[in-house]
């Protein structure tokens, strides 16, 4: 199988998995909470977890352009962090008393990656392709409850990154998953990667009570 229709295919993979995934955050839409707060205090740990994630597979990838993606993906992610932050502190959460949660098992996952192909198809590819689809969920969420400000910045800052990283991740596994094996370790850890994230997500629904909830 050749490079591109490979990635054309595990991009059909990929959606058919992250379906039910989005479907369940719009069907939410019209139930939960009234405000965002809640919802960017998890947005701040999960941006910071990305930040981190991608920082530390930069001193240990040998690709330049992947090592150069990664690096890029951890500062704009700080970038979202700091974003976030400072809308939490307009809506009166102080940022200073911010915790890092525990690790959670989809990062636990993430951080145990150590082939380039296999943290690409996880990270940029699909990862990030989470985070844009159940964005676009919370910026709906954020609008319905009069919230323009919170839906703002996620529209104009954090959504153009979160679908460049996507973007780099297409371009970067269509240069080096080009073999079988990499291909097969590709899609691997794009299923992988959907199953922990469906399975966090829908336990987070549940305490919650909304499934539109940014991130990862």
């Amino acid at each position: 199988m050749e490079t591109t229709p490979f990635v054309r295919e595990l991009e059909i993979f990929k959606a058919e998995r992250l379906t039910p995934l989005l479907t369940a955050g719009q069907t939410s839409l019209a139930g939960g909470p009234a405000d965002a707060r809640r919802m960017l205090e998890i947005a701040l740990s999960n941006e910071i977890n990305v930040s981190e994630l991608a920082a530390s597979w930069t001193p240990s990838t040998p690709e330049i352009d992947v090592k150069i993606a990664f690096a890029r993906q951890a500062g704009d992610e700080a970038g979202h962090f700091q974003l976030v932050s400072d809308r939490l502190a307009a809506l009166g959460f102080d940022p200073a008393g911010f915790e890092q949660p525990g690790e959670t098992p989809l990062f636990q996952y993430l951080k145990g990656l150590s082939g380039t192909v296999e943290r690409v198809a996880a990270g940029l590819f699909t990862l990030e392709s989470i985070a844009y689809g159940v964005n676009e969920n919370f910026i709906a969420f954020c609008e319905a409850r009069g919230d323009a400000e919170t839906a703002r910045l996620y529209r104009a800052y954090i959504q153009p990154d979160e679908r460049a990283h996507q973007e780099l991740g297409q371009k970067l596994l269509a240069r080096y998953a080009d073999t079988p094996e990499r291909q097969r370790a590709a899609r691997e850890a794009v299923a992988k990667v959907m199953e922990i994230a469906a399975s966090g997500r829908a336990q987070a629904a549940r305490r919650l009570g909304t499934a539109c909830f940014p991130g990862c």
